[in-house]
């Protein structure tokens, strides 16, 4: 059996421990650290908060840890409420929002690496311009009456409306893309699940009127048959959506519509 290894400039070492000066309802972190400027491999470090002069979820403790312990830790963060997807990272093993993942619903250690399968810019913060291109390639805007401006409202209708619901919500934090195995191995090629989740949003649109262009686009283009509903995009949504039934859904649409 073959045998599969990180290279040797990848795999991570034990790093510094941050003891905590008061030992009562004491929750220990471990983070993976690594910084571009030094030649040395990544490195995971410890640090102990007091879980009483801080906030609930593991975003309060990551800038805890920044402002009172190690100011050289670096990750995104923004609107602290769900919306942004800046703070998206692994947590305890899954791909999630630092900000709505509540440290009380992690048992024992906490640990933290960077979204899984992405270059790693600095500590917990990836390299997402490959997933943001390849989100350019569904055009994600309307496209209704082009050449010719309108004034008029483009109007739907309950029922038309409600075809977008669980598709509009996504905030793009690519939690779905980096929990996906086919990515992994074929990200250059197929586009992944947020980029396919946020094609069915314009293709369900009542007010697009390129849809089949969308769709012969996503059929020749996306290689969206390297979806094999393994639902780790689905299972790692902090939003709740199901980009493995829209994908489903774009599949069954290309083959009965083309």
């Amino acid at each position: 059996m073959a045998k599969i290894s990180l290279p040797e400039n990848s795999k991570f070492v034990k790093g510094d421990y941050y003891k905590s000066e008061n030992n009562n309802n004491v929750k220990k972190i471990k983070i993976y650290r690594w910084n571009p400027d030094t030649k040395s491999n990544p490195k995971i470090d410890t640090f102990e908060i007091n879980l009483d002069q801080c906030g609930q979820m593991v975003l309060d403790a990551l800038i805890l840890i920044k402002d009172q312990v190690d100011p050289t830790l670096t990750f995104r963060r923004s609107c602290r409420e769900g919306v942004c997807g800046s703070c998206a990272m692994n947590i305890d093993g899954n791909n999630t929002l630092a900000c709505q993942k509540n440290i009380k619903e992690i048992k024992g250690d906490i640990s933290i690496f960077p979204l899984t399968h992405q270059p790693v810019i600095k500590d917990l913060v990836v390299d997402l311009s490959h997933a943001f291109k390849q989100l350019s390639f569904i055009e994600p805007w309307l496209q209704n009456n082009i050449g010719k401006p309108t004034k008029a409202e483009q109007k739907q209708t309950v029922n038309e409306r409600s075809k977008i619901d669980g598709l509009w919500e996504c905030i793009l934090c690519f939690s779905c893309t980096t929990s996906c195995v086919s990515y992994w191995w074929n990200g250059e090629k197929y586009l992944g699940p947020a980029a396919l989740l946020q094609a069915s949003r314009w293709v369900n649109d009542s007010r697009d009127q390129e849809r089949k262009k969308r769709l012969k686009y996503i059929e020749k283009n996306s290689n969206i048959h390297n979806c094999h509903s393994i639902m780790n995009c689905s299972n790692s949504c902090p939003k709740g959506l199901n980009p493995a039934k829209a994908i489903a859904d774009l599949k069954k649409q290309i083959a009965t519509n083309l």
